[in-house]
């Protein structure tokens, strides 16, 4: 399959799934490997491309922002606590993503284990969904600091690929009693400068390969794929915002167990 092919594929399935509990990078380790291709030299593409779906975010929340930043200006308490409370979530995942660097990187070379995280968290869902009773909405800058750090924490657990960074965020905002909009709301502005850390990381770490063009994946795939994945996750992100206040995450997480179970077949006999 052409490299370019190849690159819009993959944007669609990260636009897809950036924003749905079901692990983007999961689903792009995956893929990846079912094409054929070697993981590691899709690393880099594949952290990449998740950054312009990100910013389908700013793109569709700008009036959120600029509110925000107008608000900040006048010491609004309101916009002062959505600030604070972005930054507090993403300290740990900062703290962390560097420090365990290596072994996150190892873990994207593990399909079959990101096919048990499917499976796991697809459960952890279910039974988030079931127990949880989440309170009225709120705005992001009305949650208290302290539960904001502790969707900080859930998103490390993201680290590993399948687990989804999403879907990890939500689910703690749920079990904090956080309602399904504000935590879908929350993990959207969270990925912001989560995203733009990760992926200034990898430009940075493969700087050189990227610049000599020493691997067959470089910046033509890596612009093809960022410009489907940004456009694809323009139409999701409403959709998803919408369904969920409805209908709540138990299809995602009965789409996370049989997609988990059929990759672990899949890849058993490509052993």
């Amino acid at each position: 399959m052409p490299l370019l092919l190849t690159a819009v594929l993959l944007g669609i399935v990260e636009g897809l799934t950036e924003f749905l509990p079901v692990s983007s990078t999961g689903h792009l380790v995956l893929a990846t490997k079912f094409f054929g291709y070697d993981e590691k030299q899709w690393e880099v593409f594949n952290i990449v491309i998740q950054l312009p779906a990100i910013m389908a975010v700013v793109v569709l929340y700008w009036r959120t922002f600029w509110a925000v930043i107008e608000g900040a200006l006048k010491r609004e308490p309101a916009a002062i606590g959505f600030i604070r409370n972005v930054a507090v979530a993403f300290l740990p995942s900062a703290v962390l993503g560097v420090l365990l660097k290596k072994k996150i990187d190892a873990a994207l070379e593990n399909p079959v284990g990101v096919a048990w995280a499917l499976v796991i968290g697809g459960v952890a869902i279910l039974v988030i969904e079931w127990l949880a009773k989440p309170g009225k909405y709120q705005g992001v800058g009305e949650v208290s600091w302290t539960k904001s750090f502790g969707i900080g924490l859930m998103q490390c657990l993201a680290m590993f690929p399948g687990v989804s960074r999403s879907g990890a965020t939500i689910m703690g905002g749920l079990s904090m009693g956080i309602n399904r909009r504000t935590a879908a709301e929350f993990s959207f502005f969270l990925a912001i400068p989560t995203m733009l850390g990760a992926t200034a990381k990898q430009v940075w770490d493969n700087r050189h390969e990227l610049a000599s063009g020493a691997s067959p994946v470089g910046l033509p795939e890596i612009a093809v794929g960022s410009l489907v994945s940004f456009v694809v996750a323009l139409v999701v992100i409403k959709g998803f915002v919408a369904y969920i206040s409805r209908h709540g995450f138990a299809p995602f997480a009965v789409y996370r167990i049989i997609a988990g179970l059929a990759a672990l077949y899949a890849l058993s006999h490509m052993a």
